[in-house]
């Protein structure tokens, strides 16, 4: 398992693979769509394969440890980027209504303003890792993980609610005392409340599942509801991608709408997609590549955020710093989540990614106290900060 953190394609061939096999269990498929799951899991083998004989590494953990990241440049201008996106977080709770107590249907209406300032809440994922690494204070990084965590459940966001988890958890893992076991109470513990949670709000969100209408295992239907949602919502991307591929349908203008800003809605709920189940309506992160180019673009897009994930990991070597990691946490999260729907090649990810190397340029020009270096004749105290 240690070495498995370590390697990239865990982050992307393995929740593919998965997810096709969660898609086989819950679905009785038939011949032609196991076309879909095959492509999927062919190209996720594929990564799997050359990752193991690549030679490119996630930092040993003794390298994440060695950082202290409270205190420094990075962690004040992390900070400052903290609070932006908490109070954000406060102006989305308080100018408008809160899905979860006051109408949990009501939780994509982005009315009145309110889709610009969850442009900006929606980053809320980072509060958690960034109050761990950089919170000096117990109250700041308490408060900072509370909202991290809390501001998703209220406005029924499950996978901002994901983000906040994985992260935690990834940032835990990936700092552990080797001479310790892995962490698995701690992460055991937020994978269970994590994955309650979902449930629950999967059932507030979305209503009963007995109107939809899909080929479901007997395996499925005798699980108990809370793990219905968690299959549904682990196999619903790769049984759309197969249905799509198998009815040979075709349609440009989601990807466009998706890369190409304010150029259309990418909902795909109540449009003209032939999909099985009209309310389950993710596809993968590769679905709107399938319905635009085909499967020779859709398998191109799996090994296009494979380079990402790549480039992500070699930004941390070799001394992991504090945007870097950042940036792997979205692109990994990203990653584990692109056998569910589209975040990948979306332009609030490649905005985050902007954000973060922006800020890492924004440290290199603030002055660095913790450098000092003796002035005059070598012979008194007086000392200079480096800028």
């Amino acid at each position: 398992m240690k070495r498995l953190l370590c390697l990239p394609s865990t982050y992307l061939g393995l929740p593919i693979l998965l997810a096709c096999g969660l898609t086989w269990l819950t679905y009785d498929l038939s011949v032609d769509y196991l076309r879909g799951l095959l492509l999927l899991a062919a190209s996720a083998s594929v990564i799997v394969l050359f990752d193991v004989y690549a030679g490119v590494r996630i930092p040993e953990p003794v390298r994440f440890r060695a950082r202290h990241y409270a205190g420094t440049r990075d962690s004040f201008v992390a900070l400052a980027f903290a609070g932006l996106i908490a109070f954000f977080c406060l102006i989305d709770l308080t100018l408008f209504p809160i899905p979860l107590l006051d109408k949990p249907s009501s939780y994509a209406l982005m009315e009145g303003g309110r889709e610009h300032v969850r442009h900006i809440s929606d980053m809320c994922w980072v509060l958690p890792p960034i109050g761990l690494l950089c919170a000096r204070s117990k109250w700041l990084r308490n408060m900072l993980i509370v909202i991290g965590f809390l501001f998703p459940v209220l406005v029924i966001d499950r996978n901002r609610l994901f983000a906040s988890v994985f992260s935690f958890a990834l940032v835990i893992m990936l700092r552990r005392d080797e001479a310790r076991p892995l962490p698995w109470k701690s992460v055991g513990f937020l994978a269970i409340a994590g994955s309650s949670v979902f449930s629950v709000l999967g059932i507030l969100r979305s209503g009963p599942l007995e109107n939809i209408t899909l080929p479901f295992s007997a395996m499925y239907r005798a699980a108990p509801l809370g793990i219905k949602w968690l299959l549904l919502y682990g196999s619903a991307g790769p049984y759309n991608f197969s249905a799509i591929l198998t009815k040979h349908y075709s349609n440009a203008n989601f990807l466009i709408n998706q890369v190409v800003p304010l150029k259309g809605s990418v909902v795909t709920a109540g449009t003209d997609i032939p999909l099985d189940a009209p309310t389950i309506n993710v596809g993968t992160e590769f679905f709107p590549f399938l319905m635009a180019l085909g499967p020779v673009g859709a398998v191109a897009a799996i090994f296009v955020l494979y380079g990402l994930l790549l480039w992500s990991v070699r930004r941390l070597r070799p001394t992991v710093p504090l945007f870097s990691l950042l940036i792997f946490l979205r692109v990994s999260y990203v990653c584990v989540m692109s056998p569910f729907a589209p975040q990948a090649f979306t332009w609030t990810n490649a905005g985050f990614i902007g954000l973060c190397l922006s800020m890492q340029v924004l440290v290199a020009w603030l002055p660095n106290r913790r450098l000092q270096k003796p002035i005059g004749d070598g012979q008194g105290e007086a000392s200079a900060t480096a800028v």
